[in-house]
């Protein structure tokens, strides 16, 4: 499926979203209520199939946090970029997606543990590099005084 289907199709499937084309992949921006019911239906819809996410990421905004999937279909070969962004940049949360693509489970935890993102419903969110002493480092905001690192 080309950039141009992939996107009528996306607007014609997920009408409460934001479906625009990217510099590179289409991109579908969600509300963050509806993101587990959207990453459900983008990886059963057979005609989208999104059995893949090789990539999820946090970017700190002065006002939320936003999480930002990459999702493939290996049986279509097609991409989509898939946004939501948080009520609250002070105390974020979103949904996790881990029940649904396995390898959002380490992903997840790693923007928890550099960007404080919490992902409800998730079955093991720790820390996965830096022990509970560290603040968030990848936070705009950051300064750890003991390290003497600011951002």
């Amino acid at each position: 499926m080309t950039n141009e289907e992939l996107l009528a199709c996306l607007t014609g499937e997920f009408s409460k979203a934001e479906v625009k084309p990217g510099k590179q992949y289409v991109e579908i921006m969600v509300n963050a209520a509806d993101l587990h019911e959207t990453s459900v239906q983008l990886k059963n819809t057979p005609a989208l199939s999104f059995d893949y996410l090789f990539c999820l990421s946090g970017v700190d905004f002065p006002e939320s946090m936003q999480i930002v999937y990459h999702l493939e279909s290996t049986h279509h070969r097609h991409i989509v970029v898939m946004k939501v962004n948080t009520a609250d940049r002070l105390d974020p949360k979103v949904d996790t997606v881990s029940d649904v693509w396995q390898t959002a489970k380490y992903h997840e935890r790693e923007v928890y543990d550099l960007l404080g993102v919490k992902f409800n419903n998730h079955t093991d969110l720790r820390r996965l590099f830096l022990d509970d002493t560290w603040g968030f480092p990848l936070r705009k905001d950051y300064k750890d005084e003991v390290r003497i690192v600011e951002r």
